[in-house]
């Protein structure tokens, strides 16, 4: 997807999943309560599961359990490539980092085309191991290997807010932002 695209998602469906991270562990009746409350949405509690899944089926969210952040000790990792291996080499890396259990983010970054990856271990000497196979490897495809330990992070969630921008982009949209008022 690039800057241009985006999913087609009505202002409706972009309301109902706001009150489903604003409410993640509410039932789908009490998901249909809070939308007639919230945004003068009235759906029955089926139709509002329906749609839900729908929208997952979509990939337009995708439910994820999120451990309380204290459990892990959280890295951030920078790879650039030796190009002349890159061709060769490449793919096997990009399958073992999309697979790997310890990675919670893998993306691209910056003008150099770095792979970021964030990642999480229960201690220091896990990670270190981890890098350390990593490198025995794929130590051919890579370059330059940074890693940043997050110390403390502070935020780990999406909020609700978020969605608003989203829904002001339209008038069905702004009604419903409007009625929350």
């Amino acid at each position: 997807m690039d800057e241009d695209d985006s999913f087609d998602v009505s202002p409706r469906d972009i309301a109902i999943l706001k009150a489903r991270v604003d409410h993640p562990t509410s039932s789908t009746r009490e998901l249909s309560r809070i939308l007639k409350e919230e945004y003068g949405i009235t759906l029955s509690h089926n139709r509002i599961n329906e749609i839900l899944r729908t929208m997952s089926e979509q990939e337009i969210f995708r439910e994820t359990i999120l451990p309380n952040r204290e459990i892990f000790r959280h890295y951030l990792f920078r790879i650039s490539f030796n190009f002349p291996n890159f061709e060769d080499n490449w793919r096997n890396c990009y399958d073992r980092l999309q697979n790997n259990p310890h990675v919670l983010m893998f993306f691209t970054a910056d003008s150099d085309y770095q792979w970021h990856v964030i990642s999480q271990f229960r201690t220091d000497d896990e990670m270190e191991r981890w890098v350390h196979e990593f490198f025995k490897d794929h130590g051919e495809l890579i370059s330059e290997f940074h890693n940043t330990m997050l110390h403390t992070v502070h935020k780990f969630k999406t909020e609700a807010a978020v969605f608003d921008n989203i829904l002001a982009e339209t008038e069905e949209g702004r009604q419903y932002l409007e009625y929350n008022e």
